[in-house]
């Protein structure tokens, strides 16, 4: 199912990476560095093997329900630290992407920012999908409570 990025094929690899920022610099400036770079990737690589992608920022809540190592009050990379996820149609046009010529020197500005220097992870996907709408779930918590 690949409800959340339209298209994306079953077999598809999603990168991360994950941006501590330097103390003299802001999410402000993180975001318009990533947006030229995202904006590229849009542009030179829509045709060759990217589906989309998002960044989002720590905002510094740790779910208390969620989480399992002790209770968690807040977490010190608040609005220090983002990820980026994007979805490829494999690593190998992932990779290919990196090597452009206008890819590079957007990148090298986005790295300037970065406490931690750089990691991006492929995934390989096992799941994704969308909210049920108000029907569906209605029919789901029936299902489940006639069957479970």
């Amino acid at each position: 199912m690949s409800g959340l990025i339209p298209n994306f094929p079953h077999d598809g690899v999603v990168t991360i990476n994950r941006v501590i920022l330097k103390a003299d610099y802001t999410i402000d400036d993180l975001q318009e560095r990533v947006g030229y770079l995202c904006e590229n990737v849009k542009t030179y690589h829509s045709e060759t093997g990217f589906y989309g992608g998002f960044v989002a920022q720590n905002t510094g809540n740790i779910s208390n329900e969620g989480s399992t190592l002790g209770q968690a009050v807040e977490s010190p990379l608040k609005d220090k630290e983002v990820i980026i996820v994007t979805f490829w149609a494999s690593f190998e046009t992932h990779e290919e992407s990196h090597k452009s010529k206008t890819f590079q020197p957007l990148f090298e500005k986005v790295l300037e920012l970065c406490e931690n220097g750089n990691e991006e992870l492929a995934y390989s996907m096992l799941w994704s999908g969308k909210a049920y709408d108000p029907e569906e779930a209605s029919i789901a918590k029936q299902a489940k409570e006639q069957y479970a």
